[in-house]
């Protein structure tokens, strides 16, 4: 969980962690050198389970996750923003499918602005990935996200903009056991910064993640890229629609 000035939606983002149904948990708080009160946030947790760890210089949030990456020894890894929720048996519902057999699980998930309980949206996608279909668009919200690491290793991730989809990109290219789980599992905050600006930086982004990151041949790069601006204003008008 990197965090970064996130003392007004920690705390929730925190205890959604702790109640799992599922026990057998550690989770690796990375503070970003934040500057308000988000370690004394964290510190009132008396949890053994729970990791603290103070970064002194601000490296932006694919720095913060990877050292909570690198930190972490466990059989599988998962990733929870500091102003994000899991359902309470999310790990529980996730685990049924990694122990038989799969080495990625997401889910779907719901967005809301301040109010967890008060959903506009839930972005679902289909229960079997692989890689052709990530690369129409990012299919593993990295809130819902977990993956073996015993068997596919550690993958890192890159300051890039889309560094977790990227990331996901790479893992799902080392395994076809890959499935998103048909329920609501997690609940994302959409920031109050989504202006038509980023939507363009965004698609930028992507075309990069193509041809630079991927190294996929213009044609194919065009269709895919196409696909995932087609996509993004479809999910723009049904936002404007639902709000």
């Amino acid at each position: 969980m990197p965090a970064y000035n996130s003392a007004e939606t920690i705390r929730d983002s925190i205890a959604s962690v702790i109640y799992q149904s599922y026990p057998h948990w550690r989770l690796y708080i990375i503070d970003d050198a934040s500057s308000d009160n988000t370690a004394e946030i964290v510190h009132s947790f008396c949890e053994p389970r729970l990791e603290y760890i103070r970064q002194e210089r601000n490296g932006g949030v694919a720095k913060a996750r990877n050292v909570g990456i690198k930190r972490a020894n466990g059989i599988y890894i998962a990733f929870l923003d500091s102003d994000d929720i899991w359902e309470l048996d999310k790990l529980q519902q996730q685990l049924v499918w990694l122990e038989n057999g799969f080495d990625i699980v997401c889910s779907n998930y719901g967005v809301f602005d301040t109010d967890p309980k008060k959903l506009f949206t839930v972005r679902t996608y289909p229960e079997k990935l692989d890689f052709s279909t990530m690369l129409r668009g990012n299919c593993v919200g990295n809130l819902t996200g977990i993956y073996n690491q015993q068997r596919l290793g550690k993958i890192f991730q890159k300051s890039c903009g889309h560094e977790d989809y990227i990331m996901w990109l790479e893992l799902i290219r080392r395994t076809d056991k890959v499935c998103c789980v048909q329920r609501l599992l997690a609940r994302y905050r959409r920031g109050g910064n989504s202006l038509s600006s980023n939507k363009v930086k965004a698609a930028i982004w992507q075309w990069k993640i193509y041809r630079q990151h991927l190294k996929i041949g213009i044609f194919s790069s065009l269709y895919y890229w196409l696909y995932y601006v087609v996509t993004a204003i479809r999910r723009s008008l049904i936002f404007r629609f639902e709000k």
